[in-house]
C-alpha cells in the first residue's frame, strides 16, 4: 500500500493518529480544569507508567486541553543533576506571556516578570564563574529589571512558593489558570522535588489557579513521598499501562479506515499478540505492516511478513539504543534480571540478582545505581528492581551472552 498514506506514527512523545484507551485520564483532567476554573480546591496531577505507554503523549494532550481553555501553559523536561530553577522560570515566562494580552494592567505583568527574572538569577552559578562574570549571569530574555526581595532568596523552596503564588495571582486577574507540565519528573533532584511539593502544598491551601502536571516512571510516587510525607495527598495519581484489546483495535482500525483500509480479525489477533497492547509497539508494528501489505484488508499473513522487520527496528531503536548506554557491569546486571524475570518483566529481588551473578549484593550497588540513574531500571519497592521498558527482559534473553 502507499507508504505516503501510512497513518501510523511511532515516535518519542509523538501523538498517535487515534489516542485510544485514555478516556478516563482525559476526563479526570477535564474535571481538574473545570474545578480550578470555578475556584474549587483541586490537586495537581501525576501520570506514571513504563516507557512506551504514552505518558508524554497524554501530557501533551492535557496541555492542549488547557490551551483550549485559554490557560497559560509551560512545559519542562527534568534532567538528572540539573536544578529546575531555570527551566521552571522559562516555562512560567511562556505561560504568563500567553495571558499577558488579556491583562488590563501591564504594570502587573511587568511586576511579575521582574520577580521571575530575580527568581531565575537567584540560583547558584556553575563552578568556575568569577565574581565579575556573575554580574553578567544568565538572562531569561525578560526586558524588565529584576525585582528585589521576592523569590530571590536562593532557597528554592521559599523562592518557588513565592513565584507560584505570584503567578497564580496574575492568572486570577484574567480569570484563567496556569498549568506547568513536567516530563520525566522522577529525574528532578531530591531537594528540588521537596521544593516543588512545598510550593504545590501552599497553592492547595490558598486555592491559587496554578497546577503542576507531572509524568514519570512507576516509582515517581515513591520519589515524591520520600521528599514530603503529605505528597500522597497533594497529587491525583493516574497509572497508565498497556491498552486493552478493544482500545488497541481502535488505535489500529480508526486511522486505517480513514484511509479506506481495514484489518481482518486474524490480523488484529496477531498484532495484539505481537505488540502486547503497548501503545508504542502498536504503532511500530502497524507502520511496518502497512508498508509491506499489498492491499486491503490487511491479513495475518501480512503480519507474519512484517514482524521480523518491526522487531528488528525495535531491537535497534527502542531496545538497542538503551542497552548501548550501559557499562559492561550494568549489562551483566540487566542480563541477570532478565534471566530471573518472566515474560511480563515482573520485578525481581536484588538478592536474587546477586545470587545469579555469584556476587555479594553490596558489590552490585554501583551497577544498580548506575542503571537507575540512566533510567533503565527502577526500584519498584525496597529490595526489588524492574525494567523501565516493557519487554526489555525478552530482548536481553534473545541477545548473545
Amino acid at each position: 500500500m502507499d507508504p505516503v498514506r501510512n497513518p501510523y506514527a511511532p515516535g518519542a512523545g509523538q501523538r498517535p493518529p487515534e489516542l485510544a484507551g485514555r478516556d478516563r485520564e482525559l476526563q479526570q483532567f477535564e474535571v481538574v480544569l473545570e474545578r480550578v476554573a470555578r475556584g474549587r480546591p483541586e490537586r495537581s496531577m501525576i501520570i506514571t507508567g513504563l516507557r512506551g505507554v504514552g505518558k508524554t503523549v497524554l501530557l501533551n494532550a492535557f496541555r492542549s486541553m488547557a490551551i483550549q481553555r485559554l490557560w497559560g501553559t509551560g512545559k519542562i523536561e527534568a534532567r538528572p543533576d540539573q536544578s529546575i530553577r531555570r527551566p521552571v522560570a522559562s516555562a512560567l515566562h511562556m505561560a504568563v506571556r500567553e495571558l499577558a494580552p488579556r491583562h488590563r494592567a501591564p504594570d502587573r505583568i511587568e511586576g511579575f516578570l521582574g520577580v521571575l527574572k530575580a527568581f531565575a538569577q537567584a540560583g547558584e552559578e556553575p563552578a568556575g564563574r568569577t565574581a565579575k562574570a556573575r554580574a553578567h549571569r544568565w538572562q531569561p530574555g525578560i526586558d524588565v529589571p529584576a525585582a528585589r526581595g521576592r523569590a530571590d532568596s536562593g532557597d528554592l523552596e521559599i523562592d518557588l512558593t513565592e513565584l507560584f503564588v505570584d503567578a497564580a495571582s496574575v492568572a486570577t486577574d484574567v480569570g484563567a489558570g496556569i498549568a506547568l507540565f513536567v516530563d520525566e519528573m522522577q529525574d528532578i533532584p531530591a531537594d528540588d522535588v521537596s521544593a516543588l511539593c512545598a510550593a504545590c502544598h501552599e497553592l492547595s491551601q490558598n486555592g491559587g489557579p496554578l497546577i503542576v502536571v507531572g509524568a514519570g516512571l512507576p516509582h515517581l510516587p515513591a520519589v515524591l513521598s520520600a521528599s514530603k510525607s503529605y505528597s500522597e495527598r497533594l497529587f491525583r495519581y493516574a497509572r497508565i499501562d498497556r491498552l486493552d484489546r478493544d482500545s488497541a483495535d481502535v488505535a489500529l482500525l480508526a486511522p486505517a479506515e480513514r484511509e479506506d483500509v481495514t484489518f481482518t480479525k486474524d490480523a488484529l489477533d496477531a498484532l495484539y499478540g505481537a505488540a502486547d497492547g503497548y501503545p508504542y509497539f502498536v504503532q511500530a508494528y502497524a507502520k511496518v505492516v502497512w508498508d509491506v501489505a499489498p492491499d486491503t484488508p490487511i491479513t495475518a499473513d501480512d503480519i507474519k511478513v512484517a514482524a521480523p522487520e518491526a522487531e528488528s527496528e525495535l531491537a535497534v531503536g527502542f531496545f538497542g539504543s538503551r542497552y548501548e548506554r550501559a557499562t559492561p557491569a550494568e549489562r551483566d546486571y540487566m542480563r541477570a534480571m532478565a534471566m530471573l524475570g518472566d515474560e511480563g518483566d515482573t520485578p525481581v529481588s536484588t538478592a536474587s540478582v546477586a545470587d545469579e551473578l555469584g556476587r555479594k549484593p553490596s558489590s552490585l550497588s554501583p551497577a544498580r545505581d548506575g542503571l537507575i540513574k540512566k533510567g533503565l531500571i527502577f526500584s519498584a519497592e525496597r529490595g526489588l528492581v524492574a525494567f523501565t521498558v516493557p519487554h526489555f527482559g525478552k530482548f536481553l534473553r534473545s541477545q548473545p551472552a
